[in-house]
């Protein structure tokens, strides 16, 4: 296997409540992936995601404007694909 950045990983803890864990565990089980390849496959979306939907994803704007900051990404969103097509 060719040693470049690609092909190497990062082993990495995560803390998490027991009922999140409860949840990743049923949501694996349904999938037939391991827990794993699961949060590393989200971690590796939410990663490539626009500073605005990270920052919505984490809780980051007050409560009372969350619900303007989800339908200006979902327009964005929108807006963008059809700009592709």
């Amino acid at each position: 296997m060719p040693n470049n950045s690609s092909s190497r990983r990062v082993i990495m803890r995560i803390e998490l409540l027991p009922e999140a864990k409860d949840s990743l565990t049923g949501l694996c089980d349904r999938l037939g992936m391991t827990q794993i390849a699961t949060t590393s496959r989200i971690i590796e979306w939410f990663t490539t995601q626009s500073d605005v939907v990270q920052a919505s994803i984490l809780g980051l704007y007050p409560q009372d404007i969350r619900a303007e900051v989800a339908e200006m990404i979902l327009k964005r969103m929108a807006s963008d694909a059809k700009k592709k097509s």
